[in-house]
C-alpha cells in the first residue's frame, strides 16, 4: 500500500482516453453534493499508523494532513509544515508547523502531536503496522524492547515549542523532508490516547475531511472539513466510501450514475472502458506495480541456494508480456525494475536483471540444477493466493499458474480469497502456504519507497509491509548508504545495486507497472486521477442534486 506521498521518464502504455463529458460540462455543480466512490472494507480501525493497505488509506488520507502534501501530479509540498531544515549531513531535521491548524474536535495540533503520534506507532508494544517508517529516528531501536512501556517516546524527537520540533537521526536520511508526506507520519488529537480502538472506530483529524459514520462492510461517510487550513480544499460537500466486494458491480454503478469515481478497471472492461459513453475513462502510466510474493520460511522456497534458484525458475517461466497484451488489454507493461517508470531514479540498467525475462528454456535449467539440491516430492503443488473482489487478479493468476505448470512441470494452481480484507489479514498472520499476490503503490516519490518498505529487514515480521519476511544483511546495508547519499545521483545508483541484489533473491517477483487506470460518472466533473491511482477526491464535483 500501501497506500499516500507511498513520492521522469514516462513509460508509454497503451491507449489514453476519455469518453465525451461534453453532455455535462454545462451544467451547473453543486459544492455540497456528496461524492460516492469505490472501496473495500478496511483490514483494520482507521488509525494512521496501522493502515497499510487500500481499504483504510483512501478514507484515512482525506482525513489526515500531514507536515506535507503531494500534489496530483507527485509534487511534495509543504501543507501542515511551514519549514523543513536539515543540518549538513541529514542527520538532524528542524521542522516548523504552521499556526492555526485544529482536529475536528476544535483541539490545535501542536509539535508534540506529531512526536506523540510517531511515538506511538514506533513503539512495539502498540503492534502498529507502519512502525518500521520509523526506523531511522534516534531511539527507534529502544521501543523495540519486548518489555518497552506502552507511552515510552523516541529518544530522538524534542519538542522545542507549540510549533517547533527537532528529529534526530540514527543515520542519515536524504529522504525524509518526502517521507513524511505519508499517513503513518499523520498528528494524532490527545483524546487518541485515551482509547486507540474506540478512536479507530471514530476517528479525530486535521484535513480536508471530518469524519461522519462508518457502517462495517457497507460505507464510509466523510464530509467536508469547514476548518481545513490547507492547499487542498474540496470542491464538494463530501465523500461517502462504499464498500465493494466486486469491481465488476462498481463499474456497472459507474455506466448506471450510482457511483462517481473508482481506480483499477475491472478486467471485464479494460478493452472497452476508454470508448464506454457511459463512463469518463482515464488511463495514464502510473506508479503501481505488481508482483508475486513468496514467503521465506516456504519449504524448497527459502533465502538458501536452493530457494533462490526456484525462485529465478519460476520469474523465468512467466510471461509478462503475454499476461499484459492479452490478459489485461494493455493496461499495465512489463516490470523490468522494482519501481515505476514515472518514479525519479527509474532505471532498467541493474544486475541480474535478466532474471525477471521470460526464457523457460533457462527457467527448466535452473530448477533441474535446484532439484539436485533438495528434490520436490513428488505431489508438490505451489498456489497463487490473490483477493478474488479484484476481477482481473483471477485471470492473471490463472494464467501464471498454467505457465508455471508447463514450463517447469510443477503442480500450480490460483488460490482465490473472498474479500481484501480476509486475504490481508491471512498475510499479517503468515498463513499464506504458498505464493501471493503483492500489490505496492508509492507512499512517496521516491524509488527508496519501493525498497526499504517491503525489502528491509527492519520491516518483516509485522513491523511494516515486509510481508515476506526476507532478510539479507547486504541488502540493508546499501538501503543505509542511499540514505548517507549527499546527492540524487549517488542515490539512485545505490538504488539500482540493492535492485540487482533483489533481482538475484526475488523475495518479490516484479510482475507488471499498472496503469492509472480509473473511471467516473458522467455526472461527475472534474474528474482525474492521482499520481498514485486515486481518483482526486477533493477535486471532484457532481451535477447531481
Amino acid at each position: 500500500m500501501s497506500a499516500a506521498v507511498i513520492l521522469g521518464v514516462v513509460l508509454s502504455l497503451g491507449a489514453c482516453g476519455s469518453s465525451s463529458s461534453g453532455q455535462q460540462s454545462s451544467a451547473q455543480t453543486d459544492s455540497d453534493a456528496i461524492i460516492t466512490a469505490f472501496n473495500t472494507e478496511p483490514q483494520n480501525s482507521l488509525i494512521p499508523g496501522d493502515t497499510i493497505e487500500r481499504g483504510g488509506g483512501r478514507p484515512g488520507s482525506m482525513m489526515f494532513s500531514k507536515l506535507v502534501g503531494v500534489t496530483p501530479d507527485g509534487k511534495s509540498v509543504n501543507e501542515v509544515a511551514d519549514s523543513i531544515t536539515s543540518n549538513a549531513d541529514r542527520t538532524q531535521y528542524t521542522i516548523k508547523i504552521k499556526s492555526g491548524w485544529k482536529f475536528t474536535d476544535g483541539t490545535e495540533v501542536t509539535a508534540s502531536t506529531f512526536t506523540k503520534a510517531w511515538s506511538y506507532t514506533a513503539n512495539l508494544a502498540n503492534a502498529q503496522k507502519n512502525a518500521s517508517f520509523f526506523s531511522m529516528i534516534k531511539g527507534y531501536d529502544a521501543l523495540q524492547d519486548p518489555h518497552v512501556a506502552p507511552d515510552a517516546q523516541l529518544e530522538g524527537l524534542k519538542v522545542v515549542d507549540d510549533h517547533t520540533f527537532i528529529v534526530d537521526l540514527s543515520q542519515a536520511d536524504s529522504v525524509f523532508p518526502v517521507k513524511v508526506g505519508y499517513d503513518a507520519f499523520s498528528p494524532l488529537p490527545e483524546v487518541f490516547y485515551k482509547d486507540p480502538k474506540a478512536f479507530g472506530e471514530h476517528p479525530i483529524g486535521n484535513g480536508p475531511y471530518k469524519f461522519k459514520s462508518w457502517e462495517h462492510n457497507k460505507s464510509i461517510q466523510l464530509v467536508k472539513n469547514p476548518d481545513y487550513k490547507g492547499q487542498f480544499k474540496p470542491r464538494n460537500g463530501g465523500i461517502t466510501f462504499r464498500m465493494y466486494t466486486s469491481s465488476d458491480a462498481a463499474y456497472a454503478d459507474i455506466q448506471a450514475g450510482n457511483l462517481d469515481v473508482m481506480e483499477n478497471v475491472p478486467a471485464s472492461a479494460s478493452k472497452t472502458f476508454t470508448s464506454d459513453s457511459n463512463v469518463q475513462a482515464f488511463n495514464k502510466p502510473g506508479s503501481s506495480i505488481a508482483a508475486v510474493s513468496i514467503p521465506s520460511q516456504l519449504d524448497h522456497f527459502k533465502e538458501d541456494k536452493e530457494g533462490i534458484l526456484r525462485r529465478q525458475a519460476i520469474s523465468m517461466s512467466i510471461d509478462r508480456e503475454a499476461i499484459c497484451k492479452k490478459v489485461l488489454n494493455g493496461t499495465a507493461s512489463p516490470a523490468a525494475a522494482y519501481s515505476a517508470p514515472t518514479i525519479p531514479g527509474y532505471t532498467t540498467d541493474l544486475e541480474n536483471a535478466d532474471n525477471i525475462k521470460y526464457n523457460p528454456k533457462k527457467a527448466k535449467e535452473l530448477w533441474e540444477e535446484a532439484n539436485k539440491i533438495a528434490p520436490m516430492p513428488a505431489d508438490a503443488k505451489l498456489t497463487f493466493s490473490y483477493n478474488a473482489d479484484e476481477s482481473s487478479f483471477k485471470s492473471v493468476y490463472k494464467a501464471i499458474a498454467n505457465m508455471v505448470q508447463t514450463n517447469l512441470g510443477l503442480k500450480a494452481e490460483d488460490v482465490p480469497v473472498p474479500t481484501f480484507q480476509e486475504y490481508r489479514e491471512n498475510i499479517t498472520a503468515r498463513k499464506m502456504t504458498g505464493a501471493f499476490h503483492a500489490g505496492w503503490t508509492p507512499d512517496y516519490p521516491s524509488v527508496e519507497n519501493y525498497l526499504k518498505p517491503i525489502y528491509a529487514s527492519d520491516a518483516a515480521d509485522g513491523k511494516g509491509a515486509n510481508d515476506t519476511d526476507y532478510k539479507n544483511p547486504e541488502f540493508d546495508e546499501v538501503i543505509k548508504q542511499s540514505a548517507r547519499a549527499s546527492t540524487d545521483s549517488e542515490a539512485n545508483k545505490l538504488y539500482a545495486k540493492a535492485q540487482g541484489i533483489l533481482l538475484r533473491d526475488l523475495p518479490g517477483i516484479p510482475l507488471y507497472y499498472l496503469n492509472r487506470t480509473g473511471v467516473a460518472s458522467q455526472q461527475t466533473k472534474d474528474f482525474t486521477m492521482s499520481w498514485q491511482n486515486y481518483p482526486v477526491y477533493w477535486m471532484a464535483s457532481s451535477t447531481k442534486k
